[in-house]
Parts: C-alpha cells; structure tokens; sequence
C-alpha cells in the first residue's frame, strides 16, 4: 500500500520535530547525563513522627514561622548515618504550651537511628536529646576531641550543648562548659563550631535572629510589618529589634564569652540566621558567613589575631546583584565550576531569588544568580539549601527547599501557596543550570512547607540523599534513586593536631581534569547539619588522581591516585587515606 503525499510529509516533520525536541533535550542536558530521581521514603523508613511548629493554617506570631534543622550525624559510630530532627511546640492563648497531642507524641526533638537496612528506629527516649522546645539549628563538632560527634542546639529561649557520650547517648553540659543558661531568653538562630585560633581545640559561634517578648508581641495587622499583599499576617522581622552574635572560645577547661573583644558583636543591626565556618579567602584562617533576614549578609574575616571584620559588602557577598539587602535564610558553600574555590549559595524569600556568589579569588564575590538561569522560580520562599552533585557527573548542583510563612495568603493568592515543592538546578558545566525540579522524581514535587535540609549518604550507595525538616508533618527522607552511571568519593577526615572531625578544613579532589573544592562544615543548608564525609562525583574517572586536605590551621597535605566509589578516611599527618569505616583509634587526647 503506497502511503499518501500528504501523510508522508506529515511523517516527516512530526520525525524532525522528535528529533529537534531530543536534541534540544540533549543539549539541556536531561539526557546527556542520565536522570536526577529523588523520591520520598521516610514514611517507609520510619520517620513517620510530626515536627509541630505554630499552628498549621494561621500564624500569629513570627516564632511560629520559621521553623527548625535537621542533621546527619552517627551517633552511635557504626558508620552509618543517623537522623535529628529538630521541632516546637505551639502557642495556646498566646503563651508557649503544648497542646494535648504534643504531649502525648512526645518530645519534638527526635533522634532516629539507622537500621542498615533503609529504616530508621526512633531511639529518642535513650538519647538524651529528647527536648520539647522552639528549636531552631543544630550544628556538630567534637569540641574535647574524644573522637564523638557532639551537638550544639539553638532555640528560642535557651540554647544547649551536648556531649556525646557513646552509643548513641548525650548529655547536656551546658552549664559545666561554660555556656551561658540564665537570663532573658534569647532566639537563638544559627551556630558552628570553629576552630578560629587554631589551638586545635572548636570554638562555638552563635547568631540570633531578634528580640521578641511573646508578651507585648504586636498582633497581625496591626502594624506596617504585619501585613503581606493586603492580608494581615504575623508581624516582623522588620520592625523588631535585631540581636547581636556571640563568640565562645574554648579554653580546654570550658567556654568563655569574647564577643566583644574578637569584634563579633560590634556587627548589628542584621536579623542573623544560618552560619557557615569554613576559610573562604584561602588564608588558612576560618572565617564565618551568616545569611541575614531582610539585612545584608555577614562576611566574618578572620584577622588571624583573635579578632574579625566584617567585609561582606567589599568583598560583594552581601546584597543581591542590584546592590540590595535580601531575606537571607539558608546558606551553603561548594564550588559550582570547578575551579578549585569556595563559592556560596544563598536562599530567600518570595518574589526574590537566590543568590549565587563565585568566588573569584582572595575572598572575593561576584553575584552571578541570573546569568546562571536561577531567574526562574520566585514565587517560593527558599529554606535550605545545597551545592551537591546530584548525578556524580562532577559538576556540583543546586538544591533548596521552599515554604510560605503566610498559611493565610494561599486562598486570596493560589500563586503563593503555603506548600512548596523543592527546586532542583542541573549544573551544566558551561557556568548554567538547567531548572529541571518538575522532572527529578516525586520528592520534589510532592508540596511541603519544608524548613531545614541536611545532606548526605544515609544508605551508603554512593550518592548524596536529603533529609528535610516539614512544618507540623513527618519528615521528608529524600533518596536519591539517580542511575548509578558515574564515579564518586567521600572523603571523611581525622584530625590529629587539628580538631579531631576536621571541621573548617577544606578537601580538593582532582579528577577527570578538573579540581573541586568542598568545606568541612557544622553547620550548612538552614539551620543544619550535613554529612561530615566531603562527597565529590566524578563523571567517568576511575580514579581521583590528587586529594589535598588544607587543614584548619592552615597547613596542607595530600595523597595521590586514590580508588574511587568508596568512602576513605584522611588521617592527618600521614598523608594517606585509608578505607572507610576505618581502624583509626578514638581515643581522646588532651583538650
């Protein structure tokens, strides 16, 4: 049978247009790569307990609004990831109190640990941890070097610090070190451990958000800051008195108080949340980066004598493009090009986008957020945030979590809804991102009114997953179900002279022609606590021809051609890697 003219041509252009859709999709790089999957299993992991946080369809007052971290951390040191996280409470005529079924689930800061199998048990009763509080941030460092991950934990009211006394117990020894536990209740914002005067031993910074009296709290409406798009909403943070930050150094014997004279608290008039410690200008010193609501952004420069400058707005990593101050609220740090350096990654509210900082060299900044196409996906309110190669191609992608503070606006503005899904941004490696978050699986796209996200290998397969942090629902356990296509390596670190988690240092890989750079980090993403392991995907290189360590006192080492697909342990002064779990003693050593 002979096919008509007509139906022929018609053939044809519907195959040249198949094929222009395929090329174009080749070029965009949603083939060319394999596909990004995530899907959300925490329900079947598990993880199936609410974090309560304000009242679900209407919040009076800002406490209830910006919700609290999460963390990967092995608490019980059998190489393998547990779960933290962290909850409040809500608000019964105005005061803090919990309500019948908050009480009878139990504390709202819950520890799970992982079975090895994909599920979690929640072992929040042995733990220590069980606290029923407005938390906010968690972070994690071994401040006594004792070889134990302990937890720091901010909140509205009072802030706690947890030693890790082994298999999965903590204690709270936040009076005997030192912190301060009386007084008029502070929001505590973010935190990280850091070792700024390198004596080998972490110190801790604390920010805080603002000053905020649930007795004379302003209702919404009822002010010039408390309405948004014509609706009354809870008021602040603009009209609310800030806060100033906080530098504890850690004397061996306890922590003592110098915000003053290290400069910290000299920076004010900034709603601080989310820290980041890592050495951004290549000093050897640690600095700090605090994402700042409504304010300009903090720059912390380490002056290497005990003291810092706050130089955000000279070294161009404190507004937005257009030389504005932003809603700063997540924050994380990784290098999106390759080249070796610490860029930064900053998240924010509606109507705005994020901020996307290349890090240029000896500290500087250049804000290229919509030459790199994230222009696309303003509508959201942006929490936690990542720079993670999703796909281990070797190009580091971007990943934040969305969620209004209005429950009240959805019904007038369907286009600001209360539930988000989460953004994912293919890294192109031309310097672009491909916003592909309708396509990468239904984690993404399933809506939540998330709040913190930390990242990291919770199943030990090779790719980075999500822990995420949900407004009065479960939460999100983001598995990364990405064909396993291309090469990676995790690189955990032991510090020896250094602080014993290796926290501050930074890791460079060099693989496949190109050199990547990733922080140690205890604190990243909104308010938490990623995977201590630096993962680095690969692409097809086999092998990592050079890792570099550049500890955080400054000094640098390295070892060379190191297998790939594996976890490996850094030991400092050896200059090797060893295998992951490895036999590297824990034992303490002086303070």
């Amino acid at each position: 049978m002979s096919i008509q003219p007509v139906t022929l041509s018609r053939a044809w252009i519907a195959l040249a247009i198949g094929l222009l859709c395929t090329h174009t999709l080749f070029e965009r790089g949603a083939f060319a790569r394999g596909a990004v999957t995530f899907t959300d299993v925490a329900a079947a992991a598990g993880l199936t307990v609410p974090s309560t946080y304000g009242g679900p369809e209407r919040k009076r007052f800002i406490i209830e609004t910006n919700g609290a971290g999460t963390a990967w951390v092995d608490a019980d040191q059998d190489s393998w990831l547990d779960a933290l996280v962290l909850g409040g409470t809500r608000l019964i005529d105005g005061q803090r109190a919990d309500d019948p079924a908050i009480a009878a689930a139990g504390p709202t800061t819950r520890l799970y640990r992982n079975q090895r199998d994909g599920t979690f048990k929640d072992v929040t009763a042995s733990s220590g941890l069980g606290l029923t509080v407005w938390a906010s941030s968690v972070c994690g460092g071994d401040y006594d070097n004792d070889g134990r991950l302990d937890l720091f934990i901010t909140s509205f009211g009072r802030n706690r610090l947890f030693r890790a006394l082994g298999n999965g117990r903590f204690e709270d020894v936040s009076t005997a070190e030192g912190l301060p536990a009386e007084g008029p209740p502070r929001w505590g914002s973010g935190c990280a451990f850091l070792d700024f005067d390198r004596d080998g031993r972490l110190d801790l910074f604390v920010s805080n958000y603002l000053v905020f009296d649930l007795g004379t709290a302003t209702e919404p409406g009822q002010g010039v800051n408390c309405l948004w798009m014509g609706i009354p909403v809870n008021c602040g943070p603009k009209g609310l008195p800030t806060d100033t930050n906080l530098l504890f150094r850690n004397t061996g014997s306890g922590f003592v108080d110098v915000s003053g004279p290290s400069g910290i608290a000299r920076v004010t008039g900034r709603y601080s949340m989310t820290a980041l410690a890592a050495d951004f200008d290549e000093d050897g010193w640690t600095d700090i980066y605090v994402a700042s609501d409504s304010t300009a952004a903090i720059l912390y420069r380490n002056n290497h004598d005990g003291t810092f400058t706050d130089v955000a707005l000279s070294s161009g990593a404190a507004l937005s493009e257009n030389g504005m101050a932003q809603a700063g609220m997540g924050a994380a740090t990784g290098d999106i090009n390759a080249d070796g350096r610490l860029d930064l990654f900053k998240t924010h509210f509606a109507d705005d986008i994020p901020a996307l900082y290349r890090a240029t060299g000896k500290g500087l900044f250049e804000e290229i957020a919509t030459a790199a196409g994230l222009a696309v996906q303003n509508r959201y309110v942006e929490w936690g945030a990542g720079i993670v190669d999703a796909d281990n191609d070797g190009w580091q992608d971007l990943l934040y979590m969305t969620g209004n503070v209005y429950p009240e606006v959805e019904q007038k503005f369907p286009r600001y809804p209360h539930k988000g899904p989460r953004i994912f941004f293919r890294n192109k490696g031309d310097g672009t991102f491909d916003d592909l978050s309708a396509s990468s699986g239904p984690g993404l796209t399933i809506p939540r009114s998330s709040r913190g996200a930390a990242f990291g290998d919770f199943d030990n397969d090779g790719d980075v997953d999500v822990l995420v942090m949900n407004m009065n629902e479960p939460p999100s356990l983001l598995r990364n179900d990405s064909p396993k296509t291309h090469h990676w390596i995790a690189v955990a670190l032991r510090g020896t002279t250094s602080n014993r988690a290796g926290i501050g240092a930074t890791v460079r890989v060099t693989a496949g022609g190109r050199v990547q750079a990733r922080a140690v980090l205890s604190q990243s993403s909104y308010y938490s606590l990623d995977d201590l392991r630096a993962h680095f995907g690969l692409g097809d290189a086999a092998r990592v021809d050079r890792v570099e360590v550049t500890w955080p006192d400054g000094r640098t080492e390295s070892a060379t051609n190191v297998a790939a697909d594996r976890s490996v342990v850094f030991v400092e002064g050896s200059g090797t890697v060893v295998e992951w779990p490895s036999r590297v003693t824990t034992t303490s050593r002086p303070r």
